[in-house]
């Protein structure tokens, strides 16, 4: 969690739980250079990218080019996201460098198709547990959301683009074959880093427009057990018959992406012409998602 950018909140840096993750996202992100990602010349994306072709093409210690590339992000931290932010990142990173010099673990593959996807799992593992104790061990993230206030691209389509440039890189120095097993490692491990930070059981919004609202409420709410909110609106204005209108209520719903289809169809019975629209859902806290409904036949 980032905090204000006026004070440190020494409570969460120093909250047990988060130290864990950030010890267990370091361990996990350290074995992935070490075993898979460094003896076959591997890159990541973002600052950790950067480091190991200056380290491979020039032969300066990755720990101190680790430290030295991030010094400026970490800054920029402190000064425009959070102190607390920057304590967290700054503890994650050194703690890398630290790990990174006593662990010794042999290669345990020469198959570079695992070692790419293995070592994209454990450092997209060790960079979602690190989030999620707050803090961060590539300071890339910190200047794509600050290229992204005045870009018209999206936060992931600089990330894309940035890293693009070091797979580019990647290539003129080591190859075309190293820099593709590199983009492989690179996106395994995003969405490995996606699935730590927002949870592998996905949410979603249902949102549904009947004429028998009442039914479909109750059909979500007693059947399978979720919370419903409802917006007060109005249906109908098609093209052929616009100056029609009905009022309605507008019920939406948050459910898992397995259940989707299964409350889909059972308000198709209900209604065959309801209307329903979805959409993805990053985050979700409070309020009753979990609780377990009856299964619907």
């Amino acid at each position: 969690m980032i905090s204000t950018r006026q004070n440190i909140d020494w409570r969460s840096v120093f909250d047990p739980f988060s130290i864990i993750y950030i010890v267990l996202g370091v361990f996990c992100a350290a074995v992935a250079l070490k075993v898979f990602m460094l003896p076959n010349k591997f890159l990541d994306g973002g600052v950790t990218g950067i480091a190991i072709i200056v380290n491979l093409q020039y032969d300066i210690d990755l720990n101190l080019l680790l430290v030295l590339i991030n010094i400026p992000f970490l800054w920029l931290g402190w000064k425009k996201i959070g102190k607390t932010f920057a304590v967290q990142s700054s503890f994650s990173v050194f703690l890398l460098v630290i790990v990174l010099v006593f662990l010794d673990i042999p290669p345990i593959t020469n198959d570079l198709v695992l070692s790419a996807i293995f070592g994209g799992i454990l450092m997209g593992l060790g960079i979602g547990l690190i989030i999620r104790g707050g803090g961060l061990i590539d300071g890339f993230e910190v200047i794509t959301e600050f290229v992204q206030k005045s870009s018209p691209l999206s936060a992931s389509e600089i990330t894309v683009f940035l890293n693009s440039i070091i797979m580019l890189f990647a290539a003129i120095f080591f190859g075309i074959e190293p820099a593709m097993y590199s983009i492989l490692t690179y996106f395994t491990a995003i969405k490995m880093t996606d699935y730590v930070v927002e949870g592998f059981e996905e949410y979603t919004a249902l949102t549904v427009i009947s004429r028998e609202d009442e039914k479909v409420k109750e059909l979500i709410v007693k059947e399978f057990g979720k919370a419903i909110s409802v917006y007060k609106g109005e249906r109908g204005y098609l093209p052929d018959t616009f100056h029609i209108k009905h009022p309605c209520d507008i019920i939406m719903t948050v459910v898992t992406r397995l259940e989707v289809h299964r409350m889909k169809e059972a308000i198709q019975q209900i209604d065959p012409k309801a209307f329903f629209y979805v959409q993805t859902i990053k985050e979700v806290k409070g309020g009753v998602i979990k609780r377990v409904g009856k299964k619907h036949s």
